[in-house]
């Protein structure tokens, strides 16, 4: 099962126009009374602040263009523009690219910035033994770097590769001090406008700014504080009390109306990378068998996860790509819902029934209410899914680590195949 998932943000009045999109007006209002922020996050980062060493992508919600820069920044409507290099050239065989960096950034700690700080960063990604999740899609590809000067690093790939400005403004790509690398997980140390002032573990994280970054003037809020919140009830709780100013991908779609009829609220939904699936360990029997793995898709009905789990903000995709992507193409109609083909193939495999296997769910409400429903499916062609709920930290140490039956979780950054 994969469906396109949305995202919401329920923010209050009082929120700066870096966090809310309001008028002039409201925004000049909002911009005299405020240079801190509170926002309520879904999940803490795990097992740490290094988004070149793990793959959740709450690591980069928090760090990346905040604490840590690349050489490009993905911009919201998906342009790349200029960030830790000024600008760059390509050769016209598409695998030599040329960045010209800018002069005069430092790191949080007072280091300068340069071409060996890049280069150091590469070849850690695509070092043996590396766990950068980009390390075999983007780094392996990498055959050279080169560093004629302070301010120049030339990157010779392998093979060309249309999407490699794009993923150098990924959070895999952000560029460290060679000096604090080691600790990045723990006090990551960038260029960018925020530097981490505080993790309390299981409660919140706090960004202050970083008063010697280059666009200085530009940062106006001092402090940002993210509080982990992953109950919904306890996120509206959150927002009617004004504990926090705004709550990125809230998961509370059945309050989606009384936000939107409070004044002191403004509800913004947008569209997202999100893909989220029905993970299923093919390593594992019967689900190395193709014909089980078949069934189990066919008796998933992904309309009825959306409305029951989101009500109805979704859409069903039949690949790993979202319609946004360009290489997208409709296959909803390969594997539909087709609860009898489930009882055949199941039958046709062999697999006696009832199958007990195991559903562990993250704690986002996506997962947590997803899964009710699709347990109930499944059970309706003789699965017996038994729910495990679990926190973040377990599934990153578990699901995540090949140790599960099935799971479902969102895949939320583009490009994340």
């Amino acid at each position: 099962m994969r469906i396109q998932t949305p995202v919401f943000a329920a923010v209050t009045l009082a929120t700066l126009t870096a966090l809310a999109s309001f008028s002039p007006a409201a925004q000049a209002q909002a911009q005299a009374r405020k240079d801190t922020a509170v926002l309520g996050m879904v999940l803490e980062p795990a097992p740490g602040l290094d988004p070149t060493t793990a793959a959740a992508a709450a690591i980069g919600e928090i760090v990346h263009y905040n604490v840590l820069e690349g050489l490009t920044k993905i911009n919201m409507d998906g342009s790349i523009t200029p960030l830790l290099a000024e600008r760059w050239a390509t050769d016209p065989d598409g695998k030599s690219y040329t960045f010209t960096l800018r002069k005069g950034v430092k790191f949080h700690d007072g280091e300068a910035f340069d071409s060996s700080d890049v280069k150091f960063s590469f070849e850690r990604a695509k070092a043996t033994g590396s766990t950068n999740k980009a390390k075999k899609a983007v780094f392996d590809n990498i055959s050279r770097i080169d560093t004629p000067d302070a301010h120049t690093v030339i990157v010779v790939l392998n093979q060309a590769d249309g999407n490699f400005l794009f993923r150098m403004g990924e959070n895999t790509a952000v560029i460290l001090d060679p000096k604090s690398a080691a600790t990045t997980s723990t006090k990551p140390v960038g260029t960018g406008p925020y530097m981490l002032d505080t993790w309390a573990r299981g409660s919140s994280i706090t960004l202050v700014k970083n008063d010697a970054y280059r666009s200085a003037a530009a940062v106006k809020l001092k402090k940002v504080t993210f509080r982990f919140i992953n109950e919904p009830a306890a996120q509206v709780a959150a927002l009617l009390a004004g504990d926090i100013d705004a709550m990125p991908r809230f998961g509370s779609f059945q309050s989606l109306k009384q936000f939107q009829s409070d004044a002191r609220f403004s509800v913004v939904a947008g569209g997202t990378e999100g893909k989220t699936i029905v993970s299923i360990n093919n390593k594992k029997k019967p689900f190395d068998d193709v014909r089980v793995r078949r069934a189990l898709a066919a008796a998933i009905d992904r309309k009825a996860v959306i409305d029951g789990s989101s009500e109805g903000f979704g859409k069903p995709i039949g690949s790993h790509m979202v319609p946004s992507d360009a290489g997208y193409v409709d296959l909803t109609s390969v594997n539909p819902y087709n609860p009898e083909k489930a009882k055949a193939l199941l039958k046709e495999a062999g697999v006696a029934l009832p199958l007990n296997v195991t559903l562990t769910l993250p704690p986002p409400e996506y997962a947590r209410k997803g899964g009710e429903i699709v347990a109930a499916q499944l059970a309706k062609v003789g699965v017996i899914a038994k729910i495990e709920n679990v926190e973040w930290a377990q599934w990153l140490s578990g699901p995540f680590k090949g140790n599960f039956d099935m799971t479902i979780i969102s895949h939320v950054e583009p490009l994340d195949f």
